[in-house]
């Protein structure tokens, strides 16, 4: 949803126009997130005894066009050593997009503290009405302009205060889920940031790098004294096995009620970032470190805190190194996001098997997991929890899993799992999908889950999420940047990566290695069929002309590929806002025959699989009926085909992996209708990419 974006430079000198330039480029790196409008808060012209706000509804651009008109006014050639500012794109919870309700929000007319925010504070209603009684006056709609006011009432009452006891002091107060980043007059070059429940992490660009032995790691002391203790990542017994590290520069562990720092080196130049997502960050820095929940960092004179107070037990942070490369999220030769990731399929699926699997040997280890194999082989039943997308993947390896593990396995809405109370023992294990690792309806989930002793495995394409820390092992899908809303390559490799855990339980079960074989001979041969199925994008794209003005679209499938039919009539819903419903085609008979006639478009999956006689009797009701049918069968299936003026052949796989090949044109077809009619591919409207609200 929202993208947070700062920065902070101390003796790095730049000038206005650079800062402000810096803020916009990091704003657009989070477009993709979706938002309704944009702005930012800088050092006024004159200096940091006063605070510019700059906001516009619509597009960054629409805030880069007002930037440019008031130029004259900004002082934009204005040089600063030292320098906050803070930027943000608003996706509309609290009140409609207007530049009113666009963040940054301000605690009054005079700017004293401006505060960007990501998340809902549920309890801003009570705050407000406090704050009311105390004469503060609201301009905005939204539950953030309460954290400013609230910030600046506490000031008030505590003059004393460092700007970060301030903070921690506000969002004592607070209730619901928020990354929020503070910048003040009254506390001039200094920043502050803070998270609970929404995601945020720090760069740090010093000028002589941060590596270990050149630059001290300290902490202070301020309840319980115990010693600095450095710990590589791969040798650490609590860092979580999600959690591949490149190279960890430094680790921080010591108790509760503490502040850690770090100092650059005596009249070192350093940069720091504030974002919600790596992508804003990654072409500044690859030196980040992620907040956790409660974590209030501050930076001061160039030195960054991460304070924590009232937290009991060890924790630990570290500098990690991205393994992003800006390349991955530029669109390259393709028209869109959207687009080029549809087409990294090939590439994307040989990430998510990388060293995983032996094909040789027919051996498949995934390192998340290994040490929870035998406890998750005594368990009494798996739970697949998901939302969205993420949810049709679990459904998609439902099938599989039953078959090789021989277990239970239920597959649950996140939302409605919670709404329900489900019962939850220790003997299960409990899958949580997303592909951010932020999906809020899945965190409270898996939480509840957690707090009744299930274990935990987390399968996110995020390292570094919350779903990644939370869990207590898991799987990361490799597969890559995901910047379109509408996902598609995650899709494909959480798929695969719930195939591989499957085949990873059926390894010792002498019955089942035949079948075991066989799939895993499909994996090897994926990336290429992948390939054959993108070059149907001309023949897709005809048969999107035949499709765009329609006003609904049914598809139908069964089996393993009636995960393939709800995934593409949820693209379809996505980025063309045309109706389209999925339908289960063994329950055609039970109500959706009745929407059937020639004038209704229908897509009809039907390989030669299992169910396949199954659907073939669907198809015949359909025609029956006057319907025209566009067909997704298997090459050379003319048996088939015959029924339809319109086909599409997909390569013959394995049955289990078939619907990763059947899904493909549904992404194409969904592309193809939302640019003939004129839609933002990347950015539907009304939907965020990482939904980290309920």
């Amino acid at each position: 949803m929202c993208g947070i974006f700062a920065y902070l430079n101390h003796l790095t000198p730049k000038t206005r126009a650079e800062v402000i330039e810096l803020l916009i480029k990091g704003l657009k790196r989070l477009e993709y997130r979706g938002y309704d409008s944009a702005g930012l808060g800088i050092d006024g012209p004159s200096g940091n005894a006063s605070i510019s706000l700059l906001k516009a509804t619509g597009k960054v651009k629409c805030l880069e066009d007002k930037i440019e008109a008031m130029k004259d006014t900004l002082n934009m050639e204005g040089v600063h050593t030292q320098h906050v500012g803070i930027s943000h794109t608003r996706w509309a919870t609290h009140g409609a997009p207007s530049d009113l309700n666009c963040h940054p929000h301000r605690s009054g007319e005079v700017n004293e503290f401006i505060v960007v925010h990501n998340g809902i504070i549920t309890n801003y209603k009570d705050i407000k009405a406090f704050l009311e009684t105390k004469g503060y006056k609201f301009e905005s709609e939204t539950d953030t302009e309460c954290i400013a006011k609230l910030i600046k009432h506490i000031r008030s009452q505590n003059t004393h205060y460092t700007f970060r006891q301030l903070v921690e002091q506000t969002i004592s107060q607070l209730e619901g889920a928020f990354a929020c980043v503070f910048k003040s007059t009254m506390y001039p070059g200094e920043c502050v940031a803070t998270r609970r429940g929404s995601p945020l992490l720090v760069g740090i660009k010093a000028e002589h790098g941060l590596e270990s032995d050149s630059i001290p790691v300290q902490y202070s002391l301020e309840e319980h004294p115990k010693s600095y203790v450095h710990v590589p990542a791969e040798l650490d017994p609590q860092a979580s096995p999600m959690l591949p590290r490149k190279k960890t520069s430094a680790m921080f562990r010591v108790d509760s009620d503490h502040t850690e720092e770090i100092h650059p080196s005596d009249g070192d130049a350093v940069e720091y970032f504030f974002a919600s997502d790596a992508s804003a960050i990654i072409e500044h820095t690859n030196r980040v470190i992620f907040l956790e929940d409660d974590d209030v960092a501050s930076v001061k004179l160039g030195v960054l805190s991460i304070h924590r107070s009232n937290k009991e037990g060890d924790l630990a942070r570290e500098i990690t190194t991205l393994k992003m490369e800006i390349q991955e999220i530029m669109k390259g030769k393709f028209a869109s996001f959207r687009q080029k990731e549809i087409f990294e399929q090939p590439e994307s699926v040989v990430s998510t098997m990388a060293g995983r699997i032996n094909f040789e040997r027919e051996e498949i280890t995934l390192g998340g997991i290994k040490a929870f194999v035998p406890e998750i082989r005594r368990c009494r039943r798996l739970l697949m929890i998901a939302c969205g997308t993420s949810y049709h993947s679990a459904i998609a390896s439902r099938q599989l899993l039953e078959e090789l593990t021989e277990l239970p396995v239920m597959v649950d809405l996140a939302s409605d799992f919670l709404d329900r109370n489900t019962p939850v023992f220790r003997d299960d294990v409990c899958f949580f999908i997303s592909q951010s690792g932020e999906t809020a309806d899945t965190l409270g989930a898996l939480r509840y889950c957690k707090n009744r002793g299930a274990l935990i495995v987390g399968i996110t394409n995020t390292v570094g999420s919350t779903i990644c820390r939370e869990s207590h092992c898991g799987i990361h899908i490799n597969a890559g940047p995901e910047i379109g809303v509408a996902s598609t390559k995650a899709y494909t490799s959480q798929i695969l990566s719930l195939t591989m855990f499957a085949l990873v339980m059926a390894e010792d079960r002498i019955s089942l290695q035949p079948r075991r074989s066989e799939i895993i001979q499909g994996l090897k041969d994926l990336p290429d069929m992948i390939r054959k199925v993108l070059a149907l994008d001309e023949k897709v794209l005809g048969i999107a002309k035949e499709l765009y003005q329609k006003r609904s679209l049914l598809i139908m499938g069964r089996g393993f590929n009636f995960a393939t039919v709800l995934e593409g009539a949820l693209k379809i819903k996505e980025l063309t806002y045309m109706h389209s419903e999925g339908i289960q085609a063994g329950e055609l008979k039970h109500g959706p025959l009745a929407l059937v006639d020639s004038t209704v478009p229908i897509i009809m999956c039907i390989m030669r699989d299992h169910v396949f006689n199954k659907c073939m009797n669907a198809l015949q009701q359909v025609t029956a009926r006057e319907g025209k049918p566009i067909l997704i069968v298997e090459e050379g299936d003319t048996e088939t085909s015959k029924w339809a003026e319109h086909y599409l052949e997909v390569p013959r796989s394995v049955d289990a992996l078939q619907g990763v090949l059947t899904v493909i044109p549904l992404q194409l077809l969904s592309y193809h209708l939302a640019v003939l009619r004129g839609c933002n591919v990347d950015c539907p409207r009304n939907l965020a990419k990482s939904v980290t609200v309920e």
